[in-house]
């Protein structure tokens, strides 16, 4: 289960603001790249959080809420569609992660699960499988994943014949299909493979 070692040595250092950061969505076919950034309190008995890849739908929401509540501060970041297709699959991750961050004006250092983002003026660490090791990480990771889940699936009234709800843009053979039978809509990421093959 992920901790808070890093955040409480950072507090020794001297941090008061820390800031966890994941996204979610680069793997998928249509819609945005989403990021979380959350300042989680020591004493948030969040015990429960996780990354989002290991929690299902029922338990994320409830996790979400609990986040909301607890947190000292939290924010989501995106990059759309046009924006993936104009700076690539991880210049738009990174602009989703600075809008997310920009959102929390007092962050002092951040936490990111495996990446440094660049044009962003603090100190930064990135951890490799920080969902998985870092408490405030994990928060961002679910705070991420349920956005966007929430973004997909509103889209699900305008392009009703993708099944946006169920795997969320990801490439199951149920989305590939609907891509085959209806050809992709506005939200498909035209440069991906699958649409360039």
């Amino acid at each position: 289960m992920p901790t808070f070692a890093y955040e409480r040595r950072l507090i020794t250092q001297g941090f008061k603001v820390i800031v966890g950061v994941d996204e979610v969505g680069c793997g998928a076919l249509a819609g945005p790249v989403c990021a979380g950034a959350v300042v989680l309190p020591l004493d948030s008995r969040l015990g429960a959080i996780r990354d989002s890849k290991l929690v299902g739908p029922q338990e994320r929401e409830r996790l979400y809420a609990r986040i909301v509540e607890r947190a000292d501060a939290w924010s989501v970041g995106y990059a759309d569609v046009q924006e993936i297709a104009t700076l690539n699959i991880r210049g738009a991750t990174f602009l989703a992660m600075r809008r997310a961050v920009e959102q929390i004006p007092q962050a002092q250092v951040l936490l990111i699960d495996a990446w440094r983002i660049p044009g962003v003026d603090l100190p930064q660490q990135a951890i490799i499988h920080g969902d998985l090791l870092v408490k405030s990480i994990a928060a961002a990771s679910l705070i991420a994943k349920v956005s966007r889940d929430r973004v997909m699936q509103s889209y699900h009234e305008q392009y009703p014949q993708y099944g946006f709800p169920i795997h969320k843009g990801y490439a199951t053979a149920l989305h590939k299909k609907a891509i085959a039978i209806h050809g992709p809509c506005l939200i498909h990421r035209l440069g991906f493979r699958t649409f360039s093959s």
